[in-house]
C-alpha cells in the first residue's frame, strides 16, 4: 500500500460485524479465567493487556498504523512528544553514559537533556548539525549510547543531514534517533537514510487539530544490539526486574527495543497515552496526507511573499531556493519540507511583537503545525531558558517569529500578514 492508504487502513483490520472505526477501549485492566495465562503475560510469552499503564488495545493499534507510515517493525504511543524523546534516550542511556546530540533541536528537548537529564547523571555533547566531520568525530566517547537530531529543526528550520549522522553514529556502534515531528511520514521517513529510532510529538501534525496531546517512538528494528553488546547492557543481560529476560536475545532486533520500552520503562513511568487520546490521533492521521500537501503549498507562497515585503529583514523556509538548506531538503524531502516558516521583522524584537499583535486570523499560541494559523516569538516563550549564546547555537536569534501556516486560504493569510507588516 502506498503511505495514504496505510494512513487510513493500516493497524486495524476489522473482522465480520465488528466496528468499522478503531474501538475505544478505556479500560484499565483486563479480565483472565487463570493466573496461569495471566503469569505468561507478567512473563512476556503470551501477547495480551493486564493494565493500561503499559499497555492498551487502542493504543496498539494507532501505534501499529506509525510504524507502517514510517517503515518500522514495532511502535509505542507515549504521553507527550517530551515523554517520547525522554523514553528513547533513556531506553539506552543512564548514569555515567553520553549521548551527542544536534544543538539545534526544540528548545523543551535541549533543556531536557541539558538540565533535567544531565540530573540523572546522563552526559550530554550539543554538537552544530552543520559541524565538519572532524567536529563530530571529536564528540564521541567510548561511553557513548546514541546521537539525536530533527529532520527539520524547531524553530530554525535546519535541515538534518540524517544519512551523514547516521554513518558517522553506526561507525561507533550506536544508533541514530531522529524527532520527524515537522516532516512527518508524509515527507520523510528517515528509516531510508539510515536512522534507527524516530519519535514524533503526535500533538502536531499527526493530531492536527489541537485536540490531543501525545508522543511516539518507533524502531526500524534493523540495529543490531548483540553486537555492539558491552554498549547497551539494559538490552543484552538479563533484566533482574523482568524476569531476568534478555530483551535482544528474547524478542531480535525487530521487537527488543521497544519491548524493553514498555515492559520496564513505561511500568516505572507511567508515560502513558489515553486510549481516547489515541483515537483522536488516529482521526488527524487518516487525513495527515491532504493536510501535509496543503500546508506545505500554503508555506511555499507565504514564504514567497515575504521574501519580497521590505519590512522583512529575512526569510528562512526549506522550500526556498535560496534557502542554505534547499538542496539537503530536496534530497530528504523532494515532495515539501512543512507549514513553518522562521523570519525576521525588521526592527528586532519590539518591531517582531508589533506584528504578531497586528493579526488577525494568525493567533499567538504556544503551539505549531495544525489546521489553524498561528505564530510565536521562541525568544521570550518556548526557548526562554536559553542565553543568547545557545539561542544563536540553536539557530533560534532573538528576533525570531516562527509562523506555522494553517489550512485557511492562502490568500486571506497573505491578506492577513500583510495588514499586521504595515502596522510595523
Amino acid at each position: 500500500m502506498k503511505i495514504e492508504t496505510k494512513c487510513l487502513h493500516s493497524g486495524y483490520e476489522p473482522k465480520n460485524g465488528e466496528p468499522r472505526m478503531i474501538p475505544i477501549i478505556q479500560s484499565t485492566t483486563f479480565k483472565y479465567d487463570s493466573s496461569e495465562e495471566m503469569g505468561k503475560l507478567f512473563d512476556l510469552k503470551a501477547n495480551g493487556y493486564f493494565y493500561s499503564r503499559l499497555q492498551n488495545p487502542t493504543c496498539d493499534m494507532v501505534a501499529a498504523k506509525i510504524a507502517a507510515l514510517e517503515g518500522g517493525t514495532a511502535a509505542m504511543l507515549t504521553g507527550s512528544g517530551q515523554a517520547a524523546n525522554f523514553l528513547s534516550v533513556f531506553n539506552l542511556a543512564n548514569v555515567g553514559d553520553h549521548v551527542i546530540a544536534s544543538s539545534a533541536i526544540y528548545g523543551g528537548s535541549f533543556n531536557l537533556f541539558n538540565v533535567t537529564m544531565r540530573k540523572m547523571g546522563i552526559e550530554f555533547t550539543f554538537v552544530n548539525p552543520d559541524c565538519t566531520d572532524e567536529e563530530l568525530e571529536a564528540a564521541y566517547k567510548p561511553n557513548t549510547k546514541a546521537v539525536f537530531g530533527e529532520t527539520i529543526a524547531n524553530p530554525a528550520l535546519i535541515v538534518f543531514d540524517i544519512e551523514r549522522f547516521a554513518k558517522s553514529a553506526h561507525k561507533h556502534g550506536v544508533p541514530l534517533i531522529v524527532d520527524n515531528t515537522f516532516a512527518t511520514p508524509i515527507n520523510c521517513r528517515p528509516f531510508e537514510f539510515g536512522a534507527d529510532i524516530v519519535t514524533h510529538s503526535t500533538t502536531k501534525y499527526m493530531d492536527g487539530h489541537d485536540a490531543t496531546v501525545g508522543g511516539v517512538i518507533v524502531d526500524h528494528g534493523q540495529f543490531d544490539w548483540m553486537a555492539h553488546a558491552d554498549k547497551f547492557p539494559g538490552l543484552c543481560t538479563p533484566d533482574e526486574s523482568y524476569h531476568g529476560i534478555t530483551y535482544a536475545e528474547r524478542f531480535g532486533n525487530a521487537g527488543a527495543f521497544i519491548t524493553k520500552a514498555t515492559a520496564q520503562l513505561m511500568r516505572d513511568f507511567g508515560m502513558v497515552q489515553a486510549p481516547v487520546n489515541a483515537y483522536m490521533l488516529n482521526l488527524g492521521l487518516e487525513s495527515l496526507p491532504v493536510r501535509i500537501e496543503r500546508h506545505c503549498s500554503n508555506a511555499q507562497k507565504i514564504a514567497e511573499f515575504l521574501e519580497k515585503n521590505e519590512k522583512v529583514a529575512w526569510v528562512n523556509y526549506p522550500g526556498l531556493p535560496g534557502n542554505k538548506y534547499y538542496e539537503r531538503a530536496k534530497k530528504y524531502m523532494p515532495n515539501g519540507t512543512c507549514g513553518v516558516i522562521s523570519f525576521g521583522v525588521k526592527g528586532g524584537r519590539k518591531n517582531a511583537e508589533k506584528f504578531m499583535a497586528g493579526l488577525k486570523l494568525g493567533m499567538i499560541a504556544t503551539h505549531v503545525a495544525d489546521a489553524r494559523t498561528c505564530c510565536l516569538h521562541p525568544a521570550s516563550s518556548t526557548h526562554r531558558q536559553m542565553s543568547e549564546e545557545e539561542l544563536n547555537a540553536a539557530g533560534v536569534p532573538s528576533d525570531l517569529v516562527r509562523l506555522s501556516v494553517g489550512l485557511e486560504n492562502v490568500d486571506d493569510l497573505i491578506a492577513d500578514i500583510s495588514e499586521a507588516l504595515k502596522s510595523v
